[in-house]
């Protein structure tokens, strides 16, 4: 067979600690061991404001999504929002029960900023935030579940946009003020924390002047400046915690990037750098500089703004330049690799979107095959084995980091309770995750489905579900429902490993 990078690797070295013993040589399909290594960490994953509701309980401060639903309600499909959601502010003790009876390692959620910081300053804290966020950190370990957790996953302070949001460099103070209470708080019990999720999503807020907020229209400039401060931000509170948090409370931080596999849309060579420009726009421009060797934003993606900002008439490159000292700074910033992965795109080089804009700059135009199983939305389409190829693409660009996968799932419209193509993604996303340990020699330590409940999802609002568990919106107690696919990935939690009915051929 044609020998990979990773499993290349893992044979001239044992640094990765690779589970190699159990390799079938005469397939790359045919996995002897479909069991999780040793301490793989398997768990689910929610986000604040998708299910706490209670949005302006207790003393809560108001957030850009608050925001957004109440003055722009036509954003939002049937004008839902996030109010009350899932209640999980009320009702996080059930939510708990859930994770323990599929036994789950873990449970990552998020903080909501405002909850604890009304105004988005240190100045002023709010205790009711704080003893929320205590008892649902206390009643995960009294029930033997790991908190894994998400400082910002999209719900800024309204007050904080006021001042300009993540364009605005001043941010990188503020944002260290609010991990510092964080960890002075809860890090004491809080061991894996991811600083932002999705960087390269909710930077897009500031591309449209409607839809997604802040709803700020400038493509292709703004959400430049959003990612550079991001960056910086991140880079900030990583040096603050070895600083000042590490040697006590010996945690472990990332920050959790997004990225779709982009398939060549034929074997040309245009068609091949076209997904590899998709990969370094996607994922490299926020990895490149915390993961790679030399730092700094991916050469490509460099290049190819400034060229394009000339042509434009910009006197400068719209994407932001690092000092040697930064680069050095934000190099090395990260203890794991954080990744969500949803699905996979056909790519080919070609130019579509705004003048000036970051998809126009990356040169590609993807699509997806429709004879690939779909769910509710394009992201759910089912691509296994794009997951493997971005899985060796991350450890053949980065020297084989430790992945921990923090998002990953599937949606559909109805949230049935016999969800079986939720259950195919899962155990076909999970094999193709073991090939990329077993036979490829990935350090692959973590996998969270997206996500525990059915939930508020952003724009789609209550459209579209990505349970485990099925959430009834219509009951005002929010009732929580078991769906089948609850039950095999509890099965899968248990046993560590796939089912044998859910292993190719049978």
């Amino acid at each position: 067979m044609k020998i990979s990078w990773c499993l290349f690797v893992s044979l001239l070295t044992t640094t990765f600690g690779s589970r190699l013993d159990t390799i079938s040589h005469t397939s790359e399909n045919a996995i002897v061991n479909y069991t999780f290594p040793d301490g793989f960490l398997l768990g689910s994953s929610t986000a604040a404001y998708q299910i706490e509701g209670g949005w302006n309980e207790d003393g809560k401060g108001v957030s850009i999504w608050d925001t957004l639903v109440h003055t722009h309600p036509e954003y939002i499909n049937n004008q839902s929002n996030g109010d009350v959601a899932c209640d999980s502010y009320h009702k996080y003790k059930q939510d708990v029960q859930l994770l323990k009876e599929m036994q789950s390692d873990f449970y990552r959620f998020s903080i909501s900023w405002t909850r604890i910081l009304p105004e988005g300053h240190i100045n002023k804290v709010n205790q009711a935030g704080i003893d929320y966020y205590n008892s649902l950190i206390d009643e995960l370990l009294a029930n033997g579940i790991q908190p894994v957790v998400t400082m910002f996953h999209w719900d800024l302070p309204q007050t904080l946009q006021d001042l300009g949001g993540w364009p605005n460099v001043v941010m990188v103070d503020y944002f260290e003020d609010y991990a510092r209470l964080l960890f002075s708080t809860f890090g004491d019990r809080v061991k894996l924390w991811s600083t932002f999720n999705e960087p390269a999503s909710f930077v897009m807020g500031y591309t449209m002047p409607y839809g997604f907020p802040p709803c700020v229209g400038q493509p292709g400039v703004g959400d430049y400046l959003a990612a550079h401060t991001v960056i910086l931000s991140h880079a900030r509170v990583y040096h603050m915690y070895n600083e000042e948090f590490r040697d006590k409370q010996q945690g472990k931080i990332s920050i959790a990037l997004n990225v779709n596999w982009c398939e060549p849309l034929t074997n040309s060579t245009d068609d091949i750098d076209a997904c590899e420009r998709h990969q370094q726009f996607t994922l490299g421009l926020y990895a490149h500089p915390i993961f790679s060797e030399e730092g700094d934003y991916p050469t490509v993606v460099k290049e190819r703004v400034a060229q394009n900002s000339a042509e434009e008439g910009y006197t400068r490159s719209r994407l932001p330049v690092f000092t040697q000292e930064e680069i050095e700074y934000i190099r090395g910033t990260a203890d794991f690799f954080a990744v969500n992965h949803y699905t996979t795109y056909l790519g080919t080089s070609g130019e579509e979107g705004t003048i000036p804009s970051i998809g126009r700059d990356t040169g590609v135009i993807t699509t997806q095959d429709p004879e690939w199983p779909a769910g509710a939305t394009s992201t759910s389409r089912v691509v296994p084995w794009g997951f493997r190829k971005q899985l060796n693409w991350i450890a053949k660009e980065y020297n084989n980091p430790n992945v921990f996968v923090t998002e990953n799932g599937f949606s559909d419209v109805d949230g049935t309770i016999n969800d079986t193509r939720r259950i195919d993604y899962i155990t076909s996303y999970l094999t193709e995750l073991l090939k990329a340990i077993h036979l490829d020699g990935c350090s692959v330590t973590g996998y969270s489905v997206w996500s525990l409940i059915d939930n508020f999802e952003w724009n789609l609002a209550y459209t579209v579900k990505f349970g485990l568990y099925n959430v009834d919106f219509n009951d005002p107690d929010r009732t929580r429902t078991a769906k089948e696919s609850s039950k095999v990935y509890g099965e899968i939690i248990r046993t560590r490993q796939i089912p044998e009915r859910f292993r190719p051929g049978n």
